[in-house]
């Protein structure tokens, strides 16, 4: 038999039905798939299992439950005393701007709690690390907030960063208000790539004002931005009120009326002891170097 496929029957079977067990799955997999595997379980063992309306499990259904329960049971809890007798891990997928600039630091704070602490990092954005936590590849994301997180995936969102225009020190340009009463802009826009969310935010900036500003420099992080706009190659969006948009040659100016970049922490299921430190670590670190961008919510 499919070990997959009996994994599968005991939750259905479990939380009577198949629509019960997809919710309460501790991973992601949709009803039609569970639906098809649960036929072939029944196509190999050649017997039906359960009755779907209303659900009843069969007398070989039963028969299978009872034999396959002892071991899907006992599974998390021998999983967490494997863990426990084990140097402590966490996989934690954020933003590239997260993990280079922000991350560190409550890590360092963290390894004051667990000194032999393993740690595992992956780069997403926040459909990725969604789908990560679902599948239990990570315990913990940081990422922009571009959507509402699906009902298995909690959120604690942290600050809100304003978008900025970067230009170099010597432009004669005072405001971004300025700019766009101009006419057309021919200074080229250097910008991070489409499909991240601080440009998505700057293009619907630019389309409620039906302006049509083109990249012209295509940068992979926000610290090529401020470098090349200190190198004079045109002007530059990224986020205020971070260490990466400081640099001699280049003055920052305001976005007004532009949606802000909303950062969260995202988790699946009752946050961990050490998922737990993270996200209140977090919260100290926000509080700290941003206590006007901060977003109160409340860890339960």
């Amino acid at each position: 038999m499919n070990i997959h496929h009996l994994e599968l029957f005991y939750y259905v079977a479990r939380h009577g039905g198949i629509s019960r067990a997809v919710r309460n799955m501790p991973y992601g997999i949709q009803q039609p798939a569970v639906s098809s595997q649960i036929l072939l379980l029944e196509e190999d063992l050649g017997a039906k299992l359960f009755e779907r309306q209303p659900f009843k499990l069969t007398r070989e259904g039963g028969e299978l439950y009872e034999f396959v329960r002892p071991f899907f049971d006992g599974l998390f809890p021998m999983a967490e005393k494997l863990r426990k007798q084990s140097a402590p891990s966490l996989r934690i997928g954020a933003s590239e701007l997260v993990l280079r600039d922000y991350l560190p630091t409550v890590i360092e704070q963290l390894r004051r709690h667990e000194p032999k602490l393993r740690l595992g990092l992956r780069s997403g954005f926040q459909h990725e690390v969604e789908q990560w936590l679902l599948d239990r590849e990570i315990d913990l994301a940081i990422v922009p907030l571009e959507s509402k997180p699906p009902a298995r995936v909690r959120c604690l969102r942290l600050l809100r960063l304003p978008l900025v225009l970067l230009v170099h020190k010597k432009s004669k340009l005072k405001s971004a208000a300025t700019l766009w009463a101009g006419g057309e802009i021919t200074e080229p826009l250097i910008c991070l790539p489409p499909t991240e969310p601080m440009t998505r935010n700057f293009r619907t900036g630019l389309q409620r004002r039906q302006i049509d500003w083109p990249h012209s420099i295509e940068a992979s992080s926000m610290g090529l931005v401020t470098r090349y706009v200190a190198n004079g190659y045109g002007i530059g969006v990224s986020l205020g009120d971070t260490e990466v948009v400081k640099h001699p040659d280049v003055r920052v100016l305001p976005l007004e009326g532009f949606d802000a970049l909303e950062m969260a922490a995202l988790w699946s299921g009752e946050p961990t002891p050490l998922v737990r430190v993270v996200l209140e670590e977090s919260q100290r670190f926000v509080a700290k170097h941003w206590p006007d961008l901060a977003v109160s919510d409340q860890l339960e």
